[in-house]
């Protein structure tokens, strides 16, 4: 990448916090893009704007949980305020965590497809699926998701939509993994068997397993290796966390299925942008490639924070980040999408609506844990706890 390139991707970087950051704190952007501007080092200029782009993530996901709000006029009260966001995050809510992480994900994916000098419509399109993806989050926490006992039923009518999809869908080099939206191809998988995966570790039921085992067949029949392994893999982790006859079976079912990937040809190229980019992205430049996997291990944070620091709901975190680290993987071994950083709006939508499975179980775990006598009583009370958590 020439000193140019590395220049206008800083500015570009550097202009994109304008739309992540508050109102109230554009004139630190304004700021930051004029201190961009003057620094002689083209690549210490890409490091900075680097590093205010993280910051910016921060203070965006401080602001729009928590509601605070604060002018940040220098160096030092940006360093205040970014440990006071993190401090924040960590003590109220790892939904705001992993919102970051994605958020910080699609960011330096976008540094990524703009120093690759990839089509602006794909930084575009990631960004759209991650403003999307965010709605449909909102909707899910609001509609009650993580406490609705109906999730086993939802697995089900999402399975039948992959199954769906390996019949009827669009095809290319011998998979059907797709369907068309407009000139759009939509990864039916990467979009909801993340969100299907977790919401069975956090609730299962006859409806919920039957839906897995027939994601299961889907997957063989698209075939789909990824998301295949990707399947067998959370339900191992889960398998050995908290077992039972239901996981046991749906076990069975998806590692048939991802035996049936491996023996079947899976010829797909590699797609520009899309797959490889783990080490393409080096040759684009070294920080390029720094960012792109910086972005790729920001998605397995929340997992590793939660996994970490409480054992009331270990085995819904650690299915999570076994699935995301599944499809890392099969990004680093073959030609599949590398999640959020590379092109690619299911993934996207995948990861932030999976973090909607997870968010609740934290709650309703804690509350099992108070004894009965001191919990408050009561519906609106127990709404209000929900949404607190």
């Amino acid at each position: 990448m020439s000193g140019g390139t590395a220049r206008h991707l800083a500015l570009a970087i550097a202009r994109l916090t304008t739309i992540l950051l508050p109102a109230s704190q554009r004139s630190w952007a304004r700021a930051m893009i004029v201190e961009v501007a003057e620094l002689h080092d083209d690549a210490e200029a890409l490091r900075f704007a680097m590093g205010c782009l993280w910051a910016a993530v921060v203070q965006a996901a401080t602001h729009h949980f928590y509601g605070s709000d604060g002018d940040v006029r220098s160096t030092h009260q940006h360093h205040d305020t970014e440990a006071r966001s993190m401090e924040q995050l960590r003590k109220r809510d790892r939904r705001a965590i992993g919102l970051a992480c994605a958020a910080g994900a699609v960011g330096l994916g976008a540094v990524y497809l703009a120093a690759a000098q990839a089509p602006w419509s794909y930084i575009v399109v990631n960004s759209t699926a991650f403003v999307m993806g965010l709605i449909a989050y909102a909707a899910l926490i609001r509609w009650g998701w993580g406490s609705t006992r109906r999730s086993g039923a939802i697995v089900l009518a999402l399975a039948a939509v992959l199954l769906a999809t390996a019949l009827f869908g669009a095809s290319a080099d011998g998979a059907t993994r797709w369907i068309r939206v407009g000139s759009l191809g939509v990864q039916v998988s990467l979009l909801f068997l993340p969100l299907m995966i977790v919401a069975f570790a956090r609730h299962r039921d006859a409806a919920g397993t039957g839906g897995l085992i027939v994601a299961a067949l889907a997957m063989a029949l698209q075939p789909d290796r990824a998301m295949a392994g990707v399947l067998a893999g959370g339900l191992l982790t889960l398998a050995i966390l908290r077992f039972d006859i239901r996981v046991g079976m749906a076990l069975v079912a998806a590692v048939i299925g991802f035996a049936v990937t491996l023996v079947r040809p899976d010829t797909s190229p590699a797609s520009p942008w899309v797959d490889q980019i783990l080490y393409t992205s080096f040759e684009v430049h070294p920080l390029v490639g720094a960012a792109v996997l910086t972005g790729t291990l920001l998605l397995i944070v929340p997992a590793v924070y939660a996994f970490h620091k409480s054992s009331a709901h270990q085995d819904a975190y650690a299915v999570f980040g076994m699935v995301w680290i599944c499809v890392i993987v099969a990004a680093a071994l073959g030609n599949y999408p590398t999640p959020l950083v590379g092109y690619g709006g299911s993934a996207v939508l995948g990861y932030v609506l999976s973090l909607a499975s997870i968010a609740p179980v934290a709650a309703t775990r804690r509350a099992a844990e108070v004894p009965y006598e001191e919990r408050p009583h009561g519906p609106e009370t127990v709404r209000r706890s929900l949404r607190a958590a």
